[in-house]
């Protein structure tokens, strides 16, 4: 399979668990699908690219030239959007289990997901000014 055809289905899978959130948040087996299951799945890939593609390759995390260089071979570039895609699914499930838990409605937390989603940092600001919010009321 090559780099590219990876990269799609593991996009498409991250996208499976983003809809399960934000469409049956309640739901106690799509909430562990999506932030159980699929973060495991992604993360397994994550450590297979690293185990194969991340010996003898030049760059590291020293410096924004050495990441840069580290990020030039595709198979290691892949494996850094992995680490995004289970990464904000994870931080998504876990918005999505303390939102229910504080009775934050869907239609609240649905925006910060889709935030979380598409901008992870941000996404998670917006969830904790929401969780504030709704803790002062």
């Amino acid at each position: 399979m090559s780099a590219e055809q990876l990269f799609s289905l593991c996009g498409l899978l991250a996208l499976a668990g983003w809809i399960l959130l934000i469409a049956a948040p309640r739901n106690a087996r799509a909430t562990a699908i999506a932030g159980t299951v699929i973060p495991g799945v992604l993360s397994c890939l994550y450590l297979l690219h690293l185990a194969f593609h991340a010996a003898g390759t030049r760059g590291g995390f020293s410096s924004l030239a050495a990441v840069a260089e580290l990020f030039s071979n595709q198979w290691l570039l892949l494996a850094g959007w992995v680490h995004y895609l289970a990464f904000d699914l994870f931080v998504g499930a876990w918005e999505t289990r303390d939102a229910l838990g504080r009775g934050i409605s869907r239609w609240i937390l649905a925006p910060c997901l889709l935030l979380t989603f598409l901008f992870g940092p941000i996404g998670w600001l917006a969830y904790h000014l929401v969780r504030r919010r709704r803790a002062r009321a």
